[in-house]
């Protein structure tokens, strides 16, 4: 992303006054290897309520009751990490896969809300107020929980990924042990 998009979604994650966790990779600016890009004013005003940290183990993150809302590029593992935990996404797509999946999310399952291209502040505290607060948030959650169920119900013993995968190794690989 440039550096305006980095600020416009620091901005937009610190004025929704929500507590949040940011996972900013060093290398997320184009053409910047220094990743104190954001102001000291910053840090003041996320204190107590935002913790940026360049890594984290995303399933685990997802898995906590807190998250409420996970904010994506929507890349396939991310897309699938999110629809198994039950959490709506705020999808910012740029290349490859990522449209698609975010289509998907936004309006084949219902689960998520896009961020349009040129990222702005107010649009971000928007949608996290809206995932939060609002109707359409409650619409989301209760969508992406349905999702989760129908990924434990198709992969739990019986289930269709379970016996196309049991199905897989039994009769491709030949193996009955």
């Amino acid at each position: 992303m440039t550096e305006q998009h980095l600020k416009e979604f620091a901005w937009g994650l610190a004025n929704s006054k929500h507590p949040f966790l940011w996972i900013v990779r060093a290398d997320v600016v184009m053409g910047s290897d220094d990743s104190a890009l954001l102001p000291p004013e910053y840090f003041v005003e996320i204190k107590d309520r935002g913790k940026i940290a360049s890594w984290c183990t995303q399933e685990q993150v997802l898995a906590h009751p807190s998250v409420a809302v996970f904010l994506t590029h929507c890349g396939w593992n991310s897309i699938l990490e999110t629809v198994c935990e039950g959490v709506p996404v705020i999808c910012w797509p740029f290349f490859a896969d990522q449209q698609t999946n975010c289509g998907y999310a936004c309006s084949s399952w219902g689960i998520g809300l896009e961020v349009k291209h040129d990222v702005k502040r107010y649009e971000i505290e928007a949608l996290i107020k809206e995932i939060m607060e609002g109707e359409k948030g409650k619409e989301l959650k209760q969508k992406a929980l349905e999702w989760k169920n129908k990924a434990i119900e198709a992969t739990d013993i019986g289930g269709p990924s379970y016996n196309n995968f049991e199905r897989l190794i039994k009769n491709d690989l030949h193996y009955d042990g």
